[in-house]
């Protein structure tokens, strides 16, 4: 499940791409199917496991060409030298960070002048529903410390030399999804919630036309995530 829509970002062959706080590496296994040379970085060392596995099985069947590599590291602190990256894929992880003003700032500094960097968050409305509904949604080791407005995401992003360029919405069909969640209580599983689960799943992996085509209409009025694609200005 992309939320990043790599036709924005024109990822090429050899490209250098650094997916900052991958998680289980959804973003860094596209751009390596892309041909680019991908750096898959987060702290938790299990995901990365996975990840790294991953990779290999890519290379193995000649999904990718490019170097892979799954980099344990803070992103407050990156360990790579300006002008590093192409493009940079922050997904859904600025919200997890409080100092997320320190990590866009090191997204910007190893991104080449003229690269794109792809920010995801959790968008305000969708996201307030599930605060309204649940503490134990948010109040959780590693949980959401923060919902985003627009123009807060914007505002630092341009201060740290990243100029918006184009913006949507996704996953429209997923916030009905956490708002039962939520009503319930996250660690609750009601016959309702494991069905619309079932139906998420099948989506995910039969992507048919219709459901997308719904979705896409959706995506304006209830996407979950708010996805914003910047270019790094020259100095």
């Amino acid at each position: 499940m992309l939320t990043v829509h790599f036709g924005r970002l024109r990822i090429r062959t050899g490209d250098r791409v650094l997916d900052l706080g991958c998680g289980g590496g959804r973003h860094a296994f596209e751009a390596a199917k892309h041909g680019a040379d991908v750096i898959a970085l987060d702290l938790a060392g299990a995901d990365l496991k996975d990840v790294r596995d991953m990779f290999a099985a890519m290379a193995e069947v000649g999904e990718s060409s490019g170097a892979t590599a799954a980099v344990r590291a803070s992103g407050l602190a990156l360990p790579f030298p300006d002008a590093s990256f192409d493009h940079v894929i922050a997904a859904e992880i600025l919200e997890h960070v409080p100092d997320d003003v320190t990590m866009i700032t090191e997204a910007a500094r190893v991104l080449k002048p003229g690269g794109l960097v792809a920010v995801t968050v959790p968008r305000w409305w969708p996201e307030r529903v599930c605060w309204a509904l649940s503490d134990a949604y948010h109040q959780v080791e590693g949980g959401h410390v923060r919902i985003y407005r627009r123009r807060q995401l914007m505002r630092r992003l341009r201060d740290a030399g990243l100029e918006p360029v184009f913006t949507h919405h996704a996953h429209a069909l997923h916030s009905p999804y956490w708002w039962l969640k939520c009503a319930v209580g996250p660690e609750e599983e009601t016959a309702l919630v494991r069905l619309y689960h079932r139906f998420l799943l099948w989506e995910i992996i039969k992507r048919p036309r219709s459901v997308r085509v719904v979705e896409r209409a959706l995506n304006p009025l209830l996407g979950k995530s708010f996805v914003v694609y910047a270019r790094k200005t020259a100095p």
